[in-house]
């Protein structure tokens, strides 16, 4: 059996998620049909029997909901509990998970505490004996291929590394509640409050016929006004570089590039972002790019349809005054 943890918000499996499964059905033919189960922990947003229905078209066989107290809020730690408690009662070949924050810190928890390594960012497999994985590192500029022999194979699949796509051959999968037991020691950290998310500008991308870029030149979290004033005067959406949600100024979901969103816009305007290879996978079909950069031999300059050479923070700001004079 082929264990994913799957991550679930009002709308049910969250996208990265239902990749995840998609790549497992991949390794679940390579190995002769192998089944897939899916686990996911704590009070879900969505309607348990919809998520059950929409794994089922996934291929999923089972989907293991783990609930309880130690579940209220997010621990790592005691996510790991539950899925190892799946894992152990069901056994398993693999456990994966989308490579996000919480896929990561979880699976990380679930290798150390099986004494297997783990493979972070998978982007594609190579067999089965032995079980080769292709991953990111070093920001994704690089490919590292890297050998599973031990079992459980546990590793996190990169975020659009594949399609998300419905099984050919759809499940009736089925609802296993448990209730397992957590150590108090796994809940040392934990999530204690959380912040309402700031407006979602990105949720067109893909549609999008105007977007505004942001990359490292943003310079903080705090960097974004006049960008995020850009992005509603031209009714567009916001889009950023791999290193801005690396370090953690923006969500994934706003990510263009290897790794994020394909864009075809009208018009892109990068701001900040050097244009690195990974980054113009994401935005080469666009229509027209305007590159605003202090560096005038930035790939994305040389390669846009027009640029302004100068700092974001100054020009930003002079473009959204000018919209707004000329719309009285």
């Amino acid at each position: 059996m082929i264990l994913v943890l799957v991550e679930t918000d009002a709308s049910g499996a969250v996208e990265v998620s239902r990749e995840a499964v998609t790549f497992a059905r991949g390794l679940a033919a390579e190995g002769g049909g192998v089944a897939i189960d899916a686990v996911v922990v704590g009070e879900l947003a969505c309607d348990t029997g919809a998520l059950v229905e929409q794994l089922g078209r996934y291929g999923v066989r089972h989907v293991h909901h783990a609930t309880g107290a130690a579940f209220e809020t997010f621990s790592g730690a005691a996510w790991a509990s539950a899925v190892q408690s799946v894992r152990a009662t069901a056994g398993s070949v693999a456990v994966m998970a989308a490579g996000t924050p919480r896929g990561g810190e979880v699976l990380a928890h679930v290798a150390a505490r099986t004494g297997v390594a783990m493979a972070a960012n998978v982007v594609m497999f190579r067999g089965l004996s032995p079980f080769v994985v292709t991953r990111q590192v070093v920001g994704g500029a690089v490919l590292e291929e890297m050998r599973l022999d031990e079992r459980p194979a546990v590793f996190t699949v990169a975020g659009h590394a594949v399609e998300e796509i419905p099984s050919p051959v759809p499940r009736v999968a089925t609802l296993v509640e448990s209730n397992p037991a957590v150590d108090e020691a796994d809940l040392g950290a934990r999530v204690v409050s959380a912040e309402p998310p700031a407006p979602d500008l990105s949720g067109s991308l893909k549609s999008a016929r105007v977007v505004v870029g942001a990359g490292r030149g943003a310079g903080s979290s705090e960097g974004f006004a006049d960008l995020l004033e850009l992005t509603e005067l031209l009714d567009g959406s916001l889009g950023v570089s791999r290193v801005v949600t690396s370090l953690g100024w923006r969500p994934h979901h706003e990510q263009v590039g290897q790794t994020g969103s394909r864009i075809s816009p009208e018009l892109y305007i990068p701001c900040g972002i050097s244009g690195a290879i990974q980054h113009w996978a994401g935005c080469s079909t666009a229509k027209n790019i305007l590159a605003i950069n202090t560096d005038a031999e930035a790939p994305m300059v040389t390669k846009a349809s027009y640029a302004v050479i100068g700092d974001l923070h100054e020009v930003v700001p002079a473009i959204n005054a000018e919209i707004r004079r000329r719309r009285g």
